[in-house]
């Protein structure tokens, strides 16, 4: 009997916002990490949990981005967040005042009040405020598997002439995922999918056995795939492909996708750009900029939030998405002849719950109706026991932005940032076989120039200039960036540096604590 496997894999990636002084002046960019941790990384947790009680097995891939990593274990990070909590409890007894005289609008800022107050005590309780060590002991028993990704969330294709700098992504994301899960794994993603010819040899040189590429990886490649999209392939290294789902996530998160039901609560209707400064009281101070605050009232469709009917419509659109992805594997199988069929559905889950509330719920019911039916819920490791027998295929270069093949990340608004990482990425390999064995103070210049690199070459900020988000602030953050490296490179040069600077800057910047320069040397 042949077996029709669905697999999930949730990527949770994050830019590197992080701002030790002047909180208020960042509240804007701290407020994107902060509203996953309560939207997206504590649900994900507690939904583990709940599938782990009810004995519903689970298994499913994610992707938590060493960038993610860094931000969740740093102790400073975690005490913004605990405060980033406090203020909205405040605001939320004061709320339930405001309210008072309206039942469906009490009883709504309580939902929003009461679980504000549970992940303040999960964070700080549950779970000490490491949810990392969480995200490992889920590992350990078998709930989810995770795999490595590049160390900064670099899009690779644009470095792929430069072997030293797809080493250095790829070494740093291996060594961050051990540093965590304490293993290292069979599988990489790619950010955004990126791929073009010459990424599989790396990969496969560093002991990976599989990745994922998007459907025109595959579908163009130079041979035609035998069977499609539904059974994994493999490069002339054997490094094992599994294709995409070409209508995940737009299914989801499209115009026509479930999470614009319109009894789904309204995530740009906060009262934190609906109420006057009065009401709001010292949560927004004048001059300062409007946050949002959490407390959503509304549904998408204008209506006061009704979370028994959000929850009714959640089984329905649950069991739609169940019931596609069963009919598309039912005739898969019959066009195979009974062969076993696999389709893998990738979600990026950061983004599914910024704009979708339910999200984390719609996931949970998704995988609890799909152990109702002949589907069978695995992940790509669970699928490589005939690795060295499936067809090879020379895969198309593509990615899963833009039309297919990443172009928004190399556009109109964000061209610029490239030559100045090119720039960045040669002299620093430069450095590397420049000043291979130094110690001390220039082995600290050199460790800083190579995080700075590693900061600047995250594919958010093109993706957020691309988009228009916050460009002031990503151009800053990208440039501030830049003047730290040529501060290094000068340095070095003229074998001057202020350790005042230096200093500033290692509190400042503390992603990739245990990183060693030496990551960007030629490989002999």
């Amino acid at each position: 009997m042949s077996v029709k496997n669905l697999v999930f894999v949730l990527t949770c990636h994050q830019g590197y916002i992080r701002h030790i002084e002047d909180e208020k002046k960042y509240e804007v960019e701290n407020n994107i990490l902060f509203s996953s941790i309560s939207s997206t990384y504590l649900p994900l947790l507690r939904m583990l949990e709940r599938l782990e009680q009810n004995q519903k097995s689970c298994p499913v891939s994610i992707v938590i981005s060493p960038v993610v990593c860094g931000l969740l274990g740093d102790p400073v990070v975690q005490q913004q967040y605990i405060e980033w909590l406090e203020r909205r409890i405040e605001l939320g007894e004061r709320e339930l005042k405001r309210c008072g005289a309206d039942a469906a609008l009490q009883a709504a800022a309580v939902r929003c009040l009461d679980r504000f107050k549970r992940d303040k005590n999960d964070f700080c309780e549950k779970y000490g405020q490491n949810l990392l060590k969480a995200f490992a002991v889920c590992a350990d028993k078998g709930l989810i598997e995770p795999l490595a990704t590049a160390g900064s969330y670099a899009f690779l294709p644009h470095y792929s002439d430069m072997p030293e700098i797809l080493n250095a992504q790829v070494e740093i994301g291996l060594y961050s995922h051990r540093s965590i899960f304490g293993t290292l794994p069979d599988g990489f993603w790619l950010p955004d999918l990126g791929y073009v010819p010459g990424i599989e040899k790396v990969l496969r040189s560093y002991g990976m056995n599989y990745t994922f590429v998007d459907t025109h990886a595959v579908l163009f490649s130079e041979s035609a795939p035998e069977t499609g999209i539904f059974t994994p392939v493999r490069c002339q290294n054997s490094l094992v492909l599994f294709a995409r789902d070409a209508a995940t996530p737009e299914d989801i998160l499209g115009e026509s996708g479930f999470s614009g039901a319109g009894v789904y609560r309204a995530q740009d209707k906060d009262i934190g750009f609906e109420l006057s400064a009065e009401d709001l009281g010292d949560f927004s101070l004048p001059g300062e900029a409007r946050v949002a605050t959490g407390f959503r009232y509304w549904t998408k469709g204008g209506d006061v939030y009704d979370a028994d009917a959000a929850r009714a419509q959640l089984k329905k659109d649950a069991a739609a998405f169940v019931s596609a992805k069963k009919a598309l594997l039912d005739k898969a199988q019959t066009l195979l002849a009974d062969k076993d069929v696999t389709l893998c559905c990738a979600i990026p889950l950061d983004q599914m719950c910024s704009v979708w509330d339910e999200g984390v719920d719609f996931l949970e019911e998704v995988i609890s109706q799909v152990q109702e039916t002949d589907l069978v819920l695995t992940t790509g490791k669970s699928l490589l026991g005939n690795q060295f027998s499936l067809q090879k295929i020379v895969p198309y270069p593509s990615a899963a932005s833009g039309t297919g093949y990443g172009e928004d990340l190399l556009d109109s608004t964000n061209g610029w940032m490239l030559r100045y990482t090119r720039k960045m990425c040669e002299r620093m390999v430069d450095l590397a076989g420049r000043f291979p064995n130094d110690t001390g103070l220039k082995a600290r210049l050199l460790n800083l120039g190579a995080r700075e690199l590693m900061i600047a070459l995250g594919l958010d900020w093109p993706k957020m200039l691309h988009e228009g988000q916050e460009p002031e602030y990503v151009a800053e953050h990208f440039k501030a960036a830049i003047r730290a490296f040529i501060t290094v490179f000068d340095a070095l040069g003229s074998n001057t540096v202020s350790t005042e600077w230096l200093t500033r800057c290692e509190r400042e910047h503390t992603l990739f604590p245990w990183i060693n320069y030496r990551v960007f040397s030629r490989k002999k």
